[in-house]
């Protein structure tokens, strides 16, 4: 099978297409015809070495699939051939075919397309589980949303509104912000055009924000920091502008709010129960037409490379697929 490798930790355009043995399903497991791969910034991170966790070389990025059962292993009753389905693969979705313990699989409905169902766990699994889980969020709540023209970004302003929340969104040019009244946004600030923390200040009537879903990091996140409302909630989701920032944490003692950390992989291993409660309705929303998956792009497998650096360069309008 064709898959895109990493054999050492280097840039992404050291990334290489080659020809790796076809997985074959052992206990447990099923094999997936890949029809589509999700492509997500940590992806970026994993290869150059810069992530959580640090993979055995070589090995095949990608995080997130959708396609068709090709093969099932001993013990698998529940999964059928030529079923639909998501695959949870944190390794291995850039290729033709990966094998996963059953699991990680989850069946969908013929209703949800395979590409939007390769883009959808990554960026709305993590809003849904940030908003129900870690924000409590309401619908008295205002919500604002860094970087909320992005996968993860746009999948909280869907959500939030979703959940009743008012939602501000921020971005960086305004056909970005137009992306994000499209799919549910309230109020959008351009932070180019305008003072971000002035711009807060005014849409909140002085107050602050209740909950933050903070996707860019560095002076973003600190100006954040210093637009909380009481009790309010700022949510860790990553660092798309690639600076960690360094916390004043008396901000938080004198405007009473709480700095949540949010890291999906981790809640689907401690909370199995309540992830695959999440999936359910989250797969029921997008059933249902209630929330999507917005695809800015698709490329063919091979085109690895040029897809990452759209999304590392914060080009994206939604998500990116990958083809096999």
């Amino acid at each position: 099978m064709k898959a895109i490798v990493c054999n050492e930790f280097a840039p992404v355009s050291e990334l290489k297409f080659e020809d790796r043995d076809a997985p074959i399903a052992g206990k447990g497991q099923v094999v997936i015809d890949v029809a589509a791969a999700g492509v997500n910034f940590p992806d970026s991170l994993l290869v150059q070495g810069l992530y959580q966790m640090k993979p055995d070389l070589p090995f095949i990025p990608g995080s997130e699939v959708a396609g068709t059962i090709a093969e099932i292993g001993e013990g698998v009753q529940h999964l059928k051939l030529g079923q639909k389905v998501i695959g949870l693969c944190m390794l291995g979705g850039y290729a033709e075919k990966v094998a996963l313990p059953m699991t990680h699989v989850v069946p969908i409905p013929d209703t949800i397309p395979l590409d939007q169902a390769a883009a959808l766990v990554t960026a709305h699994a993590t809003a849904h589980h940030a908003l129900k889980q870690r924000a409590n969020l309401s619908k008295d709540d205002v919500l604002l949303v860094t970087g909320a023209a992005g996968g993860t970004g746009l999948a909280a302003v869907q959500i939030g509104k979703l959940m009743g929340a008012t939602v501000i969104a921020v971005c960086s040019t305004d056909d970005k912000c137009d992306v994000a009244k499209e799919n549910g946004a309230d109020i959008c600030i351009n932070y180019q055009k305008e003072d971000l923390k002035a711009a807060i200040k005014s849409h909140t009537n002085g107050k602050g924000v209740d909950v933050v879903y903070e996707c860019v990091g560095g002076d973003m996140f600190n100006t954040c920091a210093r637009s909380m409302a009481w009790n309010g909630r700022l949510l860790v989701i990553g660092f798309a502008g690639g600076e960690i920032p360094k916390f004043a944490v008396n901000l938080a003692l004198v405007k009473g709010f709480s700095v949540v950390g949010v890291f999906w992989g981790s809640f689907t291993q401690h909370q199995p129960n309540d992830f695959m409660a999440n999936m359910k309705e989250l797969l029921t929303w997008c059933a249902q037409g209630k929330v999507k998956v917005v695809i800015d792009e698709a490329f063919p497998l091979q085109n690895a490379i040029a897809a990452i650096a759209k999304v590392t360069d914060r080009k994206v309008k939604g998500k990116i697929v990958l083809l096999p």
